[in-house]
């Protein structure tokens, strides 16, 4: 089976032959668990689009929140419906299918938009990091510092650095020739994978993707690390216990995101890449690029009081306006009858 679906896969090029589609190997191969495991993911892709989408509108809608750090929330949401969907609409499809076959030029889209959002995650991160900073650090003068158009640079600042970043990483990768197995242990075009498939030199690719690692994930992290270490000194010097766990709980739930995040790609990463470990990858990448895009506005939303009082005010005005129609419409139903009793009457005096 394996050998045939390899086979409609190549196409041959006079005494070559060339790659045309990837095979993608998938959560698992037994049928009955992939139509257990297509409900489960539908409903984590569901919630992630209707939890986003709500914290993108919320912020927009009440003005409470027109600060720097929900400016960087609502885009960090933005990116996880993004990247959330890079990846589970083919996921879905693939539980639903025998041959799990992607073209070439579908695997490398893919890739490409899940490394820009990644990558762009990453760095968000780091600029969020440095806006709970000076609002810890130098309270007094946030607002004069994170003005509107410095957070409007850094969001384009990030994007760029995730969209070149990751427009070199999958140029190298795919620029690459494949002529022989064609088939991804994963259920998403893994690039490590992918790069291991090439039948040429994979050196320039395996230094890309190593200095991307290194320039941006990891320096996005030393700007974290860096970032919290001043809001921890700043923290020390206030004075008062309330103070302090008021600042605590500012970035709190940053601190969060920051772990599950980076706790889970350095455990990706640092699983050895083996025959035995290859569930065990699995299972984390599910975590990282499924998992994750679902729990960030669950994470920023659940402990924090202004998101709750914006939501409370959004649910008061929504009874307010169905309230005042109902009160609109006490008022023109009588009308309406009495209009009717005219027109009526109206008739009765003609006839008669």
């Amino acid at each position: 089976m394996e050998q045939k679906v390899a086979r409609r896969s190549m196409e041959w090029n006079g005494n070559h032959s060339s790659v045309t589609r990837f095979v993608l190997w998938g959560l698992s191969d037994e049928k009955e668990l992939q139509l257990i495991l297509f409900p489960v993911f539908l409903g984590i892709y569901l919630v992630t689009l209707i939890w986003n989408l709500g914290l993108i509108l919320l912020i927009r809608m009440d003005s409470h929140l027109h600060t720097p750090m929900y400016f960087f929330l609502s885009f960090l949401s933005f990116i996880d419906i993004c990247y959330s969907s890079s990846i589970s609409p083919r996921m879905l499809s693939d539980f639903l299918n025998n041959e799990k076959m992607i073209f070439f030029i579908a695997c490398a889209t893919q890739c490409f938009v899940m490394i820009w959002m990644s990558l762009t995650e990453c760095c968000l991160l780091a600029a969020m990091a440095y806006d709970q900073y000076v609002a810890i650090g130098s309270p007094l003068q946030y607002s004069a510092i994170m003005v509107t158009s410095l957070c409007g640079r850094m969001i384009a600042g990030v994007s760029v650095i995730g969209f070149l970043s990751s427009l070199s990483l999958t140029v190298s990768c795919f620029h690459l020739y494949y002529c022989g197995p064609n088939i991804i242990q994963h259920f998403f075009c893994d690039l490590p994978q992918i790069i291991s498939l090439s039948c040429s030199n994979p050196f320039i690719s395996q230094m890309t993707l190593f200095l991307v690692a290194i320039v941006v994930s990891i320096s996005s992290l030393l700007v974290i690390l860096l970032s919290y270490g001043f809001i921890a000194a700043s923290i020390l010097k206030i004075s008062s216990g309330k103070g302090s766990t008021k600042a605590f709980n500012t970035c709190a739930s940053h601190l969060a995101a920051v772990r599950l995040y980076y706790g889970t790609a350095l455990s990706v990463c640092l699983c050895p890449k083996s025959n035995q470990s290859m569930k065990q990858d699995k299972v984390l990448s599910v975590f990282y690029v499924i998992l994750i895009p679902m729990l960030n506005p669950l994470i920023y939303s659940l402990r924090n009081k202004e998101i709750k009082g914006a939501l409370k005010r959004l649910i008061k005005r929504g009874i307010a306006l169905c309230q005042s129609d109902s009160i609109w419409a006490g008022l023109i139903n009588p009308l309406r009858k009495m209009e009717r009793a005219v027109i009526i009457g109206r008739i009765i005096a003609k006839v008669y």
